[in-house]
């Protein structure tokens, strides 16, 4: 029972995550620091909501000055990663390349502290196997939930982009459908008034 209620509390302090919107201005850069211990596994989840391409430059730098991860122009993306070295971990979201055009980015930060998986001591061989397996079910179980909430979040934020893209899409169509009949109005009036003119010529002669 006494491991039990270890483990529950383990399932409450070992993954520490937090997701947010920000929006980033042309030309500028949002930079987030995380303080983790050494050992600890960190993941980045992000996606573009709104914006431009739905585009933004992402890097992942160590205490030490290392960059972990680096890339340009991506949509969407997921890292994880372990802490080599214990001390605060940066991450920026950049958006230099636009002009214009601000962007709205979800991401979030999950942090599995190695502090929160540390062995007791004074413990059998069968409580510490005991001890193990019970460990190694409440991480996966607690990876698994903190996985469904970050895919229940991408794919409203994947559903509200789809469904702007499309009511731009259907408004364009729109606009261009009422410009055709526009046009043709104006072929058909020019049409009618070029051969009433051409009768009325020819019935002068």
């Amino acid at each position: 029972m006494k491991a039990l209620v270890q483990f529950i509390c383990v399932l409450a302090f070992m993954a520490v995550g937090h997701g947010y919107f920000v929006t980033i201005d042309a030309h500028s850069e949002e930079c987030f620091h995380e303080r983790v211990d050494a050992k600890s596994k960190m993941s980045l989840i992000f996606e573009v909501a709104q914006g431009g391409f739905l585009d933004i430059d992402v890097q992942i730098t160590a205490p030490d000055g290392k960059v972990i991860y680096s890339a340009e122009r991506e949509s969407n993306g997921r890292n994880t990663f372990s802490a080599d070295v214990a001390g605060v971990y940066k991450y920026c979201f950049g958006n230099k390349m636009s002009t214009m055009t601000p962007k709205v980015v979800m991401f979030s930060m999950d942090v599995f502290n190695a502090s929160a998986e540390r062995d007791e001591s004074g413990k059998t061989e069968d409580e510490e196997t005991s001890h193990n397996k019970l460990k190694e079910m409440v991480e996966k179980l607690s990876r698994g939930l903190t996985n469904v909430k970050h895919e229940q979040e991408y794919m409203e934020v994947r559903e509200r982009v789809h469904r702007q893209i499309n009511e731009n899409t259907n408004s364009r169509v729109v606009l261009w459908a009422f410009f055709e009949a526009a046009v043709l109005v104006t072929m058909t009036i020019g049409q009618i008034y070029y051969l009433k003119r051409f009768f009325e010529v020819r019935r002068v002669v």
